[in-house]
């Protein structure tokens, strides 16, 4: 009887070991890898322009949101230098994609 209740524990045991490193591995397949080096900057803006780098320096897709998650601004960026002289002061929402990572920043329009 009490080799049936370890032999259970033990079992038990390794099922949740099992499950836990499953469920640690999906998660880490699921994240997009994220862009290496990035900045966007000024931010607050008051310029009417916002210049995005990274470390490539790959052509972006460039995509920016209003606080309702209407898509405001959908551009493939191939400078630096983006021009949002046309938001109105508020917070967005700019998702970045460059080759196969993708980023998210909130970026403050004054």
């Amino acid at each position: 009887m009490k080799k049936n209740y370890i032999c259970l524990v033990f079992f038990l045991c390794f099922s949740f070991l099992a499950i836990a490193q499953e469920s640690r591995n999906n998660v880490s397949r699921s994240q997009d890898p994220t862009i290496e080096g990035l900045s966007v900057y000024p931010n607050p803006n008051n310029t009417g322009k916002v210049t995005i780098i990274s470390r490539q320096n790959l052509e972006k897709k460039v995509e920016i949101f209003d606080v309702l998650g209407k898509k405001v601004i959908d551009v493939m960026l191939y400078t630096r230098e983006l021009n949002i002289s046309a938001l109105n002061p508020g917070v967005y929402i700019i998702k970045i994609k460059e080759g196969d990572a993708s980023a998210t920043r909130k970026l403050i329009v004054n």
